[in-house]
Formats: C-alpha cells, structure tokens, sequence
C-alpha cells in the first residue's frame, strides 16, 4: 500500500510502493479506481488509471492487487457488451445508472446461473494446461469447450456431470505435490500472448460476403488486414458489414476510442440482427468491447488488449475468430498522451519509438495455429486506421502496413459520392491471393481467379482511358475503346457498389459473385467482337440486357444461377440480333 504523489490526468505517481510489479493491477485513491503500473522508479509506481481521475487527491492511498491485468474467461462471455476492463454494461449500469460511476466493482460473468457440464475427459487421463475436460452449450451457435487453466498438470482423479455454476467444483486434478480443484472459469493476463503448439500459414479466405473484398482483396481466415482512411470515408460500414456477415464463428468488436453515437448504433442493432447462415441472432456469437472517445483515455490500450485475449480463449476451442479492432489510431493516441505525460522521447509526430513494435505485437497475435489440445483455430484481425486528412504516410498507417496482408484504402471521393463499400481497387492490395489460387479452384470455379484478374485489368485500362477521356471527350474514342469504358463502369457500378441496407445485397455468396462477374465479362467480350465488327458503341450501351446486368444484385441467392443463364441467354440474342443488323446495313 503506498500513497499518491502526483495526479496528471489519467497518470498517477504513487509513493512507499516497493513490492509491486510492473502490470500490477492497482486500485487508485478512496474511490478504488482500476489501474495498472507501467513504470517502476526506487519505491515510486506510474500507474495509468482506467477511469476519470477528476477528484482525486495526493495522500489518498494505492493499493496493488498482486496480479496482471486479466480477464475472466468462463461460459457466458458470448452475448455481452463490455467496457475496456471486462466490465459490463448492463451490470454497471444496474449500479450506476445511465453513466459509468467512479470505482465501480461488477464480475464479468454471471456466477450465480447454471450451466449444463457434459463431461469428455475420462477418469485417469493425464492431463495438462489447453485440455478440454468437457462441454457447456453456452448458445444455440456456440458449444463452450472447457480446458484446463494454467499451472494445472497431472491426474484426472474425478469428474463430475450436471449444472454447476461457473465458480462450483467438476473436476479434481492430483499433480506431482497437490491436488487441483477445477471449475469452469479461468482468468488470462491481458498482455501475454496465449502459447500454442504449432502456427501455419492459411490457405482458405475468410468469406465476407462483400464482392469487392471477397473477390479483389481477400484476406485469410487467421490473417491481418489494415482498413486506412479519412473521416467519413467508410471505416465504420466496413467494419460492421465485415462483423455482421464473415464467416468467423465469433466475432470480437472492439470500439476502440470510436464516437460514442457510432459505438451505440453497433449496440442497439447487433440484437437484432440475424445471421444469414443460421437465421439465429448474431448476437449469440458476438462479444462487444465499448470504449468510446468520451471514455477515460488510457482504458483504450486496455480494450484493444482485452479483445485479443477473450479471441484467443475461443480459437483455443477450435474456433475461427473475426476481431474487428476500431480504431487503432485511437489506441495510438492514448499511447501518445500516456508517454507525454511520462516524459519520454517523443518519436515521429510525437507517438511514442517504441508504437511501430505494440502494433507488430498486436497483430502478430492474430494466425491460424494448432492448440495445445489438438484443435485448429484462428483469429483474422482487421484493424481500421484513421489517419488525420487521409495521409497514410503518417506512423500508425506505416507501422500497420508493415506487419498486415491486407490494405483496404478507404476513399473519401467513393463515399461522398455513395459508392461503398469505398474500397478503391486501384490503390488496395491483398498478398493472400496466390495462396487462395487452389482454394478458388476447388470451392467456387475453375475460371474465378482467371476472372477476377481479367476484371482487375479492365478497371485498369478504364482508369487510364478516364484520363485521357478528360482532355478530348469520350467520343474521340475508338467503339472498342469505349466499350472498355461501359464495361468498367458495370463492374464498379454493378459489381463493386454494395448496399449495406439492402437485405438481398448486403450480403453476396461466393457462388453468386462468380455468377455476376461471370456475366459482367462475357457482356465485356461479346460487345468487344461486335465492336470490331463495326457495331457502334452507342448501340451497345443503350441494349436492354444492360439494365438486366444491372438487377444481378436483385437475385435471391438459390435462384442466382437460373437467373445467371437467363441473363447470359439474353446478351447472346441482343448481340447476335445487333451483328446481323449491322451486317445487313453494311451490304
């Protein structure tokens, strides 16, 4: 127990606390505010405080707990809506009221319910830390798997089977010089990395159901993506179509210094959603990390933390984990304002010399690994960055870039102009793809990674064209050239542009997305033969099978390849009917 010397805002030096250790979690002043050691000088700690520090007087005592910053882990997770610390809100808000009080005290978990245990380890196995003991179907989606914590080896000596709550006795573990009681929670130290026994590389992607990711960028179930851009350019949307519609089996949201109006829509909404592949609530494999802009500043390093490890506790269990990080500019920030006020050398722009290496250890976390217990898993992190003017020249875009697979580059001009996702494919990049090539094969068609190249190449002979459409207009074209043109603006307008709102394209099957691009091209090669049959290009951009190509987005998904053939059938007619017309005017 030691005293406060010095408050600055979230930064607190306290005295007489020889003993402690750094990451000790301490508790601040007469109001018990949580906070955590992060620098240790002769018999002083600088501790960083989690919560407001307004009110808080030198003298008031600190208090270490003796152990890290951890979470609780235990069936009940899946559902909740946190803040920074483990903390959830509805429990606070049973305690405190619409806003979060100072020192507030709640359990993560519920540990007066029940659970059903159904028990798979047998009496007599030797078991050690990962094992699974047994299972708690925690929802109707998700089957909690419970593993033996840390610093648990030896002889399953008994077990039991019924409902227990989380903190009752189900099993009894004698080691080599004592006997282990086990229930079904554990407690993980936020900043150590879950061990594993083996890590590989990924080779299948994780589906999103957005065709421009899925298609163009696509990122690797256990890989890293960066989602860099300006205010208002779509970060956001991104994400929350990313956390609704992936094909993770959970997926961790972390609200990372976000605005507090956006981090509510996430809250009222994510209820009520429906996954699209079960037709349960979303809800039932979600868990929700708020830490707004208007919340204690330091909390933000904490919520980033705390998300990764609840995500590595469920890819323990043989899950694949979406973690949705937004942003982590927030989170560099806080680190910025956190070293100001410990006076270290300031780095470029201020952030601290050692933010490239936290951001490198933060996604260095996220792979596709074997655990202890045999299962495979997974965890995709998909970091969203928010560079001040868009400038990802700057530290936080740099140092992310470097460590991540996947860039995402947001455009302000696509968003303003309502085209999202705001993806600009000319600028974005995924080093997955030629990982996937077998993948594409094998799961959606032969053709599909042919394809999707093809499609690359065209919005990039648009572009181009664009430019040159600027100085002397469109119509000093060539026909074929011109048809380069339509068919890229099908392809960003038809293909690339997705409606979060609407409930038949908000999501797209891999099957459908060929299927479109499928059409989209062969439109693309017919009208480029009867172009240079001499068939005007206006002729082609007005034809009726336009506007079908454009309603693609319309097709209800187990209907999608009928409607495909139909589609296909109609542009064969139109062309052939437009080559004879022409081939009669020519006589």
């Amino acid at each position: 127990m030691g005293t406060i010397e010095k408050i600055a805002g979230p930064l607190v030096v306290a005295k007489q606390m020889l003993g402690s250790n750094m990451y000790d979690v301490v508790r601040v002043g007469d109001a018990k505010l949580i906070g955590e050691v992060i620098q240790l000088r002769k018999d002083k700690a600088i501790i960083q405080v989690y919560e407001d520090t307004t009110g808080l007087r030198p003298g008031e005592t600190v208090t270490t707990t003796g152990l890290p910053l951890s979470v609780e882990l235990a069936p009940g997770i899946l559902g909740k809506i946190y803040d920074g610390v483990q903390r959830p809100l509805d429990s606070i808000e049973k305690k405190s009221g619409s806003f979060i009080g100072k020192g507030i005290e709640v359990s993560p978990l519920d540990k007066k319910k029940k659970w059903k245990f159904t028990s798979t380890a047998k009496k007599g196995v030797h078991i050690s830390e990962g094992s699974i003991i047994g299972h708690v179907q925690e929802t109707e989606l998700i089957k909690h798997y419970i593993m033996v914590p840390k610093g648990v080896e030896g002889t399953l000596e008994r077990i039991k089977e019924g409902s227990f709550t989380i903190e009752e006795e189900i099993a009894v573990v004698r080691g080599k010089s004592k006997s282990h009681s086990l229930n079904m929670i554990q407690r993980r130290a936020v900043r150590i990395p879950q061990g594993f026994k083996s890590k590989f590389r990924s080779a299948e992607p994780l589906v999103t159901g957005q065709r421009v990711v899925d298609t163009f960028f696509p990122v690797a179930k256990g890989g890293t993506a960066a989602v860099p851009g300006p205010f208002g350019s779509g970060k956001t949307v991104i994400q929350h179509q990313l956390a609704k519609y992936s094909d993770a089996d959970i997926v961790v949201y972390v609200g990372c210094g976000e605005r507090g109006n956006e981090m509510t829509e996430v809250l009222v909404e994510f209820p009520h959603l429906l996954d699209p592949k079960t037709n349960k609530p979303l809800i039932e494999r979600t868990v929700l990390i708020a830490n707004t802009s208007n919340m204690p500043v330091a909390a933000r390093e904490a919520s980033i933390y705390t998300g990764i490890t609840l995500a590595e506790y469920f890819r323990d269990m043989g899950y694949n984990i979406a973690l949705m990080a937004d942003s982590t500019s927030r989170w560099a920030e806080a680190m910025r304002e956190m070293s100001a006020r410990l006076e270290e050398m300031p780095g470029e722009e201020a952030y601290p010399a050692y933010l490239p290496k936290r951001l490198a250890e933060f996604y260095e976390r996220a792979g596709k690994v074997e655990s202890r217990n045999g299962k495979v898993g997974s965890i995709t992190v998909i970091g969203a960055v928010s560079p001040a003017g868009g400038d990802t020249s700057e530290p936080v875009s740099q140092g992310t870039l470097r460590v991540t697979k996947v860039f995402w580059a947001l455009d302000a001009s696509l968003a303003s102009s309502r085209h999202f996702p705001s993806i600009n494919w000319l600028n974005s990049y995924s080093l997955y793809l030629g990982s996937f090539h077998e993948w594409y094969v094998k799961n959606v068609g032969e053709m599909f990674p042919e394809n999707r190249q093809n499609a690359m190449k065209l919005l990039q002979h648009e572009a181009e064209l664009k430019d040159i459409v600027q100085l002397v207009g469109a119509d000093a074209l060539p026909d074929t050239e011109r048809v380069v043109l339509e068919v890229g603006r099908m392809i960003r307008e038809d293909f690339l542009r997705q409606s979060a709102f609407d409930q038949i394209d908000a999501y797209t099957s891999l099957e459908k997305q060929k299927l479109m691009l499928d059409n989209i091209l062969y439109f693309g090669k017919r009208a480029d033969e009867a172009a240079k049959r001499g068939v005007p290009a206006d002729k082609i951009t007005s034809m009726k099978v336009r506007g079908e190509i454009s309603r693609m987005k319309e097709w209800i998904e187990k209907d999608a390849e009928a409607s495909a053939k139909k589609v296909r059938a109609g542009i064969d007619a139109e062309f052939d009917a437009l080559v004879r017309e022409e081939a009669v005017a020519a006589k």
